[in-house]
């Protein structure tokens, strides 16, 4: 595995616990699933919709998983239990270390597979860093939605 693979493997994972970690501390398992006023994502929501990014994008696009995603039902779904998307965050770890693992440095500079962002080209590395960074971004999320509920 390549240097910087490992190092965002590292993070990925790192942040992965720290959702569980979140998902696990709501006080309420119902709180989850709750939305107010202009929050109008739910943590359980937000969870799914990280799972399937990371699933689909490292996944399915560069490991070749056969993941296929269902990114309505991430924002759409409800009541999932709490212990239903502790697996899905631990499952969605493995595929990422699995597939991250695999990765060699030269893949890294390689144009990811899809295009995104207005069609734009993007190296692999690039669009994982940008992964991380948007996994960071619902983790803060869904950490203020927590203590907010859990007051």
């Amino acid at each position: 595995m390549s240097i910087a693979a490992q190092s965002i493997s590292e993070l990925i994972s790192r942040d992965l616990d720290r959702l569980s970690v979140e998902v696990a501390a709501y006080s309420k398992e119902e709180n989850l699933w709750i939305t107010e006023g202009e929050i109008t994502n739910s943590a359980g929501n937000l969870t799914l919709h990280l799972c399937g990014n990371l699933q689909h994008f490292i996944g399915a696009v560069l490991g070749k998983t056969g993941y296929e995603r269902n990114r309505d039902f991430e924002f759409a779904g409800k009541n999932i239990s709490r212990d239903e998307l502790l697996i899905a965050i631990t499952e969605t770890k493995k595929v990422v270390q699995e597939t991250l693992h695999r990765l060699t440095e030269s893949v890294l500079y390689y144009p990811f597979p899809q295009r995104l962002f207005n069609n734009k080209e993007m190296s692999t590395l690039f669009f994982l860093i940008h992964l991380q960074g948007h996994l960071n971004y619902h983790l803060g999320q869904i950490n203020y939605h927590r203590r907010i509920l859990d007051k």
